[in-house]
């Protein structure tokens, strides 16, 4: 199999996410990273570039040098991966489009509305293809309820419950070094959002995701509890959504005893089902009146479609660098013809969640004033 030419641009050294991504890209050899733009210190950039095995002449300090060249060259990447905090999103994802470079970003879209839209104009206008990796959409079994779901099998859907919980917050460790904290909990390289940006998007998009339905209005109460903290570490958000559904989510990034609990659970006027990605290979499905329902990972009763998402025989855990596989190879396909990106992510889902992040800050702002929600 012929593997796709991928470039990266952030990722280098004591980048966390970067390297996510490249085990991602690896794992159902689709993808052969050759060039990147790993750092804006080219000492940095080209010792990083070095480690990973990419040539030389193929590591840049500047990604605009980097988008020009490798779209020049004959041999240049199908592909960027885009890894760097929000606030350097827009930049290169705007300059490999144009060059007619297709992109992957990770989430969220990027810092602020006013740069998703620039960034959607791109979008549209560009003969290239943009996946956001919302990385839980990934996920087999989450994938398994969305089809269910879309199949009527839950009915009316009525209430869902959304959670993403950590606690690596828990103290104000941005004021100690933490690289990962700093930028994160900085609003001028994070956005105005905090947990809210980093991982309630995250929540937001499953929810979409996984019931087919689209928020209407939200109400949300935001606070920070670390001290001198600038965003938000904690949320609580109400959501009316289409058809008369009511949902709730909670995102903290300050409720110790959790590492990363994303939990999902909805409720129909047929069934309900729920999912914990600290468990992810098991999903309960209850039909009204009837015993719960253990589904398993790659497991009996999911259909013939399952297999497309799942690599090894049940009972062996699949999770989070596979979910962000299934993105990638999903990308693969997209870029080859063999699929048009149904269960990939991309720019409408990016402009969500800046619309969600900005929604709930204004909302938050008139001390959880309803406000509706639509692009």
């Amino acid at each position: 199999m012929k593997r796709l030419k991928l470039g990266m641009v952030g990722g280098g050294y004591g980048a966390f996410i970067g390297g996510v991504h490249r085990i991602a890209s690896r794992i159902d050899d689709r993808f052969e990273l050759v060039a990147g733009a790993l750092s804006s210190n080219a000492d940095r950039a080209a010792k990083s570039a070095a480690d990973l095995g990419i040539a030389p002449d193929r590591s840049y300090s500047d990604y605009s040098i980097m988008a020009k060249t490798e779209a020049d060259r004959s041999d240049g990447i199908d592909v960027v991966s885009i890894v760097t905090p929000n606030h350097m999103h827009a930049a290169p994802v705007i300059a490999f489009l144009r060059a007619g470079v297709s992109v992957i970003c990770d989430k969220p879209l990027c810092a602020t509305l006013a740069e998703a839209d620039e960034i959607a104009r791109v979008v549209n206008s560009s003969s290239a293809h943009f996946v956001l990796t919302h990385n839980y959409t990934g996920y087999p079994l989450v994938r398994q309820a969305r089809r269910m779901i879309a199949n009527g099998e839950l009915g009316v859907i009525r209430v869902a419950q959304i959670e993403y919980a950590q606690d690596w917050l828990a103290k104000s460790i941005e004021n100690d070094g933490q690289k990962q904290a700093a930028w994160r909990t900085d609003p001028a390289k994070s956005g105005g959002g905090g947990a809210i940006g980093d991982i309630g998007t995250h929540a937001f998009n499953l929810l979409g995701f996984v019931t087919g339905l689209k928020t209407e209005a939200l109400s949300a109460d935001l606070h920070s509890f670390g001290e001198g903290r600038k965003v938000d570490d904690n949320a609580h958000i109400l959501l009316r959504m289409q058809g008369g559904a009511k949902a709730m989510l909670w995102a903290s990034q300050i409720a110790i005893g959790n590492e990363n609990r994303v939990r999902l659970r909805i409720y129909g006027e047929k069934g309900g089902l729920e999912w914990d990605q600290e468990n992810p290979n098991v999903m309960s499905l209850t039909a009204h009146g009837e015993a719960r329902r253990i589904l398993t990972c790659g497991g009996a009763g999911l259909g013939d479609s399952a297999s497309d998402w799942t690599r090894i025989p049940s009972g062996h855990p699949e999770g989070y660098l596979e979910g962000f596989a299934n993105i990638y190879s999903g990308v693969a396909d997209l870029i080859e013809g063999k699929n048009k990106g149904e269960l990939l992510p991309g720019i409408d889902e990016g402009l969500q969640g800046m619309l969600f992040i900005d929604t709930c800050l204004r909302s938050a702002e008139n001390n959880g004033e309803w406000l509706s929600f639509a692009l």
